[in-house]
């Protein structure tokens, strides 16, 4: 019995199929369970320089000490009359601002509802001042 040896032009070959089967499984993997991450914060809307107004228009300008004491117009007002105070003022003058500005030590939730105060009364644009 003679073993046939005579063909040495088959060549050995690496099946190469479940290789790559396992390489696209793993980038199929990696590709979903990627999380893309969102940085969150404030979104700053900073005046243009090109931006200019030719009427001055007068700013509803309130000033919170560090003791928490709200004044308007240089005149002390409480913390509950403050939206009412605004409209009064936005009644006599044409104004969408205001400005608040707030001493370093006052505390934050004094701020917040001065703010949400000012909003509710209908002003949209406003701008905190923090004072040293």
């Amino acid at each position: 019995m003679k073993k046939k040896h005579g063909s040495e032009s088959e060549d050995a070959s690496i099946d190469m199929t479940p290789m790559l089967d396992i390489v696209f499984i793993m980038l199929i993997f990696f590709i979903v369970t990627t999380s893309f991450v969102k940085e969150k914060g404030l979104i700053v809307n900073r005046p243009d320089d090109q931006q200019q107004t030719n009427k001055p228009s007068k700013n509803v300008s309130i000033r919170i000490d560090e003791n928490g004491f709200i004044y308007m117009n240089n005149r002390q007002i409480d913390i509950k009359r403050v939206e009412a105070n605004v409209q009064s003022f936005l009644a006599e003058n044409n104004t969408d601002s205001a400005v608040v500005q707030a001493a370093e030590k006052t505390k934050h939730g004094v701020v917040v509802e001065v703010l949400d105060q000012i909003t509710r009364a209908g002003v949209p644009k406003l701008s905190v001042v923090v004072k040293n």
